[in-house]
């Protein structure tokens, strides 16, 4: 479905997710009208892996690596990096700056679909812009539901709380800044 452009609904290591191939512009811009979301407001995206977010930046500063490893051997709160030099993305998903935020998923199903996809996936909260995402599958809008191509099957029975991740911006010159705790 992703391959050819679709637009997916998933459960993600945090809220459910409105997903699309992060590479692809046409895709992305579809993302940003299902959500009726302004498009100079950034979306992430998840990917499976340390080697596959690398294909996506210039330059890694190595404050970055620290923090990854960090949160694996912590196993904490999923954590988003905006990082600087994004590159082989659509150049819609990309901020004015150059930055895009990116989260290796350790989520069992999404890290899966990662692996399997290839590529970096869009992963906004699955919800109209404005309102509150969608912490489980009941919690979503039904004009999200009818307006993607595909709706993932995985954990659409469960009822939990779930929260957005953690938002860190690392400038190439080591600054910290934390906009989502």
């Amino acid at each position: 479905m992703m391959r050819k452009g679709g637009v997916i609904l998933y459960p993600t290591d945090t809220v459910w997710g409105i997903g699309c191939d992060a590479t692809n512009a046409e895709a992305v811009k579809r993302v940003y009208e299902i959500k009726q979301r302004d498009d100079s407001k950034a979306l992430i995206c998840l990917v499976d892996s340390d080697a596959r977010m690398q294909r996506y930046f210039r330059n890694v500063p190595d404050v970055a690596w620290q923090l990854v490893d960090s949160l694996k051997e912590s196993d904490g709160k999923p954590t988003t990096l905006i990082l600087d030099g994004a590159i082989n993305l659509a150049e819609n998903l990309i901020a004015e700056d150059g930055s895009v935020g990116m989260r290796i998923t350790n989520e069992p199903f999404s890290k899966e679909l990662c692996f399997r996809f290839q590529k970096a996936i869009v992963s906004t909260s699955a919800n109209i812009s404005g309102e509150p995402p969608a912490q489980n599958y009941g919690d979503i809008d039904p004009r999200i539901i009818e307006a993607v191509d595909y709706v993932c099957w995985s954990r659409r029975q469960e009822h939990k709380p779930h929260t957005p991740s953690s938002i860190i911006k690392l400038k190439e010159n080591g600054e910290v800044t934390i906009i989502r705790k």
